[in-house]
């Protein structure tokens, strides 16, 4: 979580191992994965130590390839380690963060090796609020229902959803990541594509070991850095983690969920959360309605909503939360949502759309709402990159300008699918699906 980049984007993919035990009877954290990137990066096995070392026996190429690839890394570490002494970190404490460190080869095969596809949302959501994840979250509520009662008082912010955010990201901390923090974050900036990004996470999580909340040993995570019951990423931690108890350390790393929990919720709050307005919900629209007033731009109050004929999913009338939006993640063919000013305050956690509709539909099932009451079309498959791209070559070629060719469907994007839409005779959602691109290829409409 990083407030100038979604989780989705730091993270890129879901978590993809745990303990078998664990996988049997709990769901892993689902994340919207990011868009793949191509490099290559040199192999090293070989860890780091602040001490001159023995040089490995020559047993062959292998050994000598894996000392030349180290030769870069130790380089790049010893560069670091005077920038971070610069910034304020001790050199014992470098040293001691640095002791036993790799080059992790398995962070970089992830991160190079992200699928270009990605999941359509009713796939996410059948994983992301899966009847295992509902269940299980039920039974955390219950359970630390005193708790979360006492951080919904103290941060203002619902305790269902501080557990659902508990659930997507860690599976109610069954599962909160074992790679090594500081050797995944130096692998990652070591290795360049994003390294200033990665670098500055590295000097964060120096600077909370340095301070004494956790010892490099169990500083653990996912492999892109993320840490915790919620997975804070060093720089997030540093501005809102919580010592909820007074004990001195903010642990966020430890069974004992209090701290991860309350940071959380302080993170909402401080990003704006509205005590007693929901994210959204499930609504149905009228025959003949305007698709082009769908969209997280579009903000109008609920009371014209209502006379345009917007209703709740069972029929009743829209609460009045403020300015509110109409999204159709899935076009006019799935669900359809009213969303209110706090989805936009869980998205800064991940700015997926999908990610944001999880958290909010896994948070009313564990208080016990219902499941989305609405089909989806899940004949369609998702576009990969390289067809989004594709895409927008093609209504751009056609006049239906999306302002740029980059395999991100946004509202340029959005508003160019409609136009081509109208002029086809279909319904104008703006859903930019597999058919519309087949429609473009022909040629017609």
């Amino acid at each position: 979580m990083n407030t100038g980049l979604g989780m989705g984007a730091l993270i890129g993919a879901m978590l993809l191992s745990a303990a078998a035990a664990t996988a049997a009877t709990v769901d892993l954290s689902p994340r919207p994965p990011a868009r793949p990137a191509a490099a290559t990066i040199e192999v090293s096995m070989l860890a780091y130590s602040p001490r001159p070392r023995a040089r490995p026996a020559e047993t062959g190429q292998e050994d000598q390839v894996r000392r030349v690839a180290n030769t870069g890394f130790q380089r790049w570490i010893d560069g670091f380690r005077d920038r971070a002494v610069a910034q304020g970190i001790r050199g014992t404490v470098f040293d001691r963060a640095f002791r036993g460190v790799y080059y992790n080869t398995d962070v970089i095969q992830r991160d190079r090796n992200q699928s270009e596809f990605t999941k359509q949302i009713w796939e996410y959501l059948d994983s992301a609020v899966s009847p295992t994840r509902v269940r299980n979250g039920r039974e955390m509520y219950r359970k630390h229902g005193r708790l979360l009662a006492e951080i919904e008082r103290r941060y203002r912010v619902e305790a269902h959803v501080v557990t659902a955010i508990w659930g997507l990201e860690s599976a109610y901390g069954a599962y909160k990541g074992d790679t090594p923090i500081i050797e995944a974050l130096a692998t990652l900036a070591y290795d360049g594509r994003r390294g200033r990004f990665f670098e500055q996470q590295l000097i964060a999580a120096l600077k909370i070991i340095q301070s004494g909340d956790t010892a490099p040993r169990n500083m653990t995570g996912s492999w892109a850095g993320a840490m915790g019951h919620t997975q804070f990423i060093p720089t997030s931690y540093l501005a809102y983690a919580q010592d909820f108890r007074g004990d001195g350390r903010r642990d966020i790393w430890a069974d004992d969920p209090t701290d991860g929990l309350a940071s959380t919720a302080n993170y909402l709050a401080k990003a704006g959360w509205t005590y007693g307005q929901p994210w959204g919900m499930e609504v149905t629209l009228p025959r003949g309605f305007d698709y082009a007033l769908a969209g997280a731009r579009i903000k109008k109050p609920v009371n014209t909503w209502h006379r345009l004929g917007v209703r709740r999913a069972d029929g009743s009338r829209i609460p009045d939360h403020g300015r509110a939006s109409i999204l159709l993640p899935a076009g006019a063919q799935g669900a359809a949502f009213v969303i209110f000013d706090n989805f936009h305050v869980i998205e800064r956690y991940n700015a997926a759309d999908a990610y944001v509709i999880a958290v909010g539909h896994l948070g009313d099932r564990i208080r016990g709402g219902g499941p989305i009451r609405a089909d989806w079309p899940r004949g369609d498959r998702s576009l990969s990159l390289t067809e989004k791209k594709e895409l927008q070559q093609r209504l751009t070629a056609r006049g239906y300008d999306t302002r740029g060719v980059d395999g991100i469907i946004g509202p340029n994007t959005i508003a160019a699918v409609r136009a081509f839409q109208r002029a086809a005779g279909l319904i104008p959602d703006g859903y930019t699906s597999l058919d519309i691109l087949r429609r473009l290829r022909r040629g017609g409409g």
